[in-house]
């Protein structure tokens, strides 16, 4: 199964080093105001990639925040609810 994940990793790998030789004509990212950036296909897809799993990323951070928050809050009561049932029982309830 290992070496079957290398595979498939090395695949992947040349599959997108043969996208990225085939690709490298210039292209012009025209933006607002009249600004355009001339790049390469590639780092043209490549910056869009990044910038949409940072959009991605940041749009999770919110949620990633609450859901620690709440594991911090559970963790907090879960010694304080261990502490009571360890306590010991009066002697009374021994039958002594």
């Amino acid at each position: 199964m290992k070496y079957f994940a290398w595979l498939l990793k090395a695949a992947i790998f040349f599959t997108l080093f043969a996208f990225a030789l085939n690709n490298q004509q210039n292209v012009s990212v025209h933006f607002f105001f009249g600004t355009q950036w001339t790049a390469s296909l590639v780092l043209v897809v490549l910056a869009a990639f990044t910038l949409g799993v940072a959009v991605g990323v940041l749009g999770m951070v919110p949620h990633w925040w609450r859901h620690r928050s709440a594991a911090r809050h559970q963790q907090a009561q879960v010694p304080a609810a261990a502490a009571d049932t360890a306590a010991p029982l009066p002697a009374a309830a021994h039958g002594v």
